[in-house]
């Protein structure tokens, strides 16, 4: 999992991501693909 300053720009390299929040970060998940997992915060 990457820490990241752009989410926008984790969210655009696959059309599966999704932007999630849980416990006050910011992640992008993706069910298909785990390999674009990101965290912000």
């Amino acid at each position: 999992m990457r820490v990241s300053n752009s989410l926008k720009a984790a969210k655009g390299r696959h059309k599966d991501c999704r932007v999630v929040r849980r416990r006050g970060r910011t992640y992008v998940i993706n069910k298909t693909d785990p390999r674009y997992k990101v965290r912000q915060g």
